[in-house]
């Protein structure tokens, strides 16, 4: 078995030269239109990997409405992604004056609906929901609105923006399908344009099936890669189905499966380990992410074990526009709708932008920003 894994790992080295920059593109047969495919993936990615751009959302809106109370309903304070908003919202309240209750469903989906009813008979001002489907959490979104208590989200719909059909005024999110477009062409420009692909979804949540077919698209439209499989696994079960499913997609696709792109960085936590387990190098499989930057993400990155990218939110700052967004809505304006760009970390990059703490906070200013909007010290 072991000399099964390494004549495994030795015939995927090619692809690993590719991840590297030492391989040419396609191969010298390939097809104009291969080539041409090739090179814009790689100058999609190489603009995705550039260093924070200045500020470009809102510089005015209404100052501080004091002492205002919000609740903060979270899917799963697990996951990396939505920890880290959290922590956003409750830095950017601490500064604006606002008390905030955190909610945590623990990712059960029978607890989602009940946590909603808990954060209501809070009796908050506003209600922030991290990380669900708002179509999902309709009905009990319906006593909010029915009570004039205004709702955004973070990761809650398919699109940044007014979620059509339910009361969530603003979905703050940087353009899901730019991030997984940019996610699969980072896998596409690093094999030079043979990639193995297996994508990991949850199909219980809109954004994740909105990513997994955009990434799905753009691989397809490589005409040297080649999509093995997407699989399906819920983001609340990662910890226990991933090892497994990593062994079984191993002895099914073996030197085949050379990138694994997912939905989130949650489900390389459970399957790195196994790579090593099964006495893979580190650089035999190159693993993708099209959210959030987690804290392991960057560290799988930055030691070069298996992951070569995450296309990071940056987490602090949506913290932050949730807060402003909100402010908004409680001063009788509408929301900004900004969205803020793409940014795939790697590791060339990584040390920028926050890349040192582990998380990517882009060094554009934007606290001072937001503090200067709402007349705060």
């Amino acid at each position: 078995m072991r000399g099964l894994l390494l004549a495994w790992a030795c015939a995927c080295m090619p692809s690993i030269v590719a991840a590297q920059g030492l391989l040419p593109a396609p191969a010298p047969e390939a097809s104009d239109a291969a080539r041409n495919y090739v090179d814009e993936a790689k100058r999609v990615v190489d603009a995705a990997a550039q260093p924070a751009t200045p500020w470009n959302g809102p510089r005015d809106g209404p100052r501080a409405q004091p002492a205002k109370r919000i609740a903060v309903v979270a899917l799963d304070l697990r996951n990396g992604g939505i920890l880290g908003v959290v922590d956003g919202v409750l830095e950017a309240a601490k500064v604006i004056g606002w008390s905030a209750k955190i909610f945590d469903s623990g990712g059960s989906p029978d607890l989602r609906l009940p946590t909603l009813a808990n954060a209501l008979a809070s009796r908050p001002d506003g209600l922030i929901i991290v990380g669900d489907d708002a179509r999902a959490l309709l009905p009990a979104l319906r006593p909010f609105s029915e009570q004039s208590i205004p709702i955004i989200g973070w990761h809650v719909a398919g699109r940044a923006g007014a979620v059509p059909g339910t009361p969530v005024a603003m979905n703050v999110s940087t353009d899901p399908l730019e991030v997984a477009r940019v996610t699969a062409l980072a896998a596409i420009a690093q094999s030079g344009g043979r990639a193995g692909v297996v994508i990991f979804t949850d199909s219980s949540f809109r954004i994740a099936q909105d990513k997994a077919s955009a990434m799905a698209a753009a691989v397809r439209a490589c005409s040297g890669c080649t999509l093995l499989e997407v699989r399906d696994v819920p983001l609340s079960r990662s910890q226990q189905l991933m090892p497994g499913i990593t062994r079984n997609l191993l002895a099914r696709y073996g030197r085949r499966w050379t990138h694994a792109l997912a939905i989130n960085d949650i489900y390389f936590d459970y399957a790195a380990p196994v790579l090593t387990q099964a006495g893979l190098p580190d650089t035999a499989m190159a693993m993708l992410s099209a959210g959030d930057g987690s804290e392991s993400a960057f560290l799988r990155i930055r030691a070069r074990t298996f992951q070569t990218g995450t296309v990071a939110e940056p987490l602090n700052l949506h913290g932050w526009q949730l807060v402003d967004e909100m402010n908004r809505l409680l001063a009788g304006q509408s929301v900004t709708g900004y969205v803020f760009p793409v940014h795939l970390v790697t590791a060339g990059n990584i040390a920028a932008d926050g890349g040192d703490r582990l998380l990517y906070d882009p060094a554009n200013g934007y606290r001072d920003i937001y503090r200067r909007i709402w007349k705060r010290p």
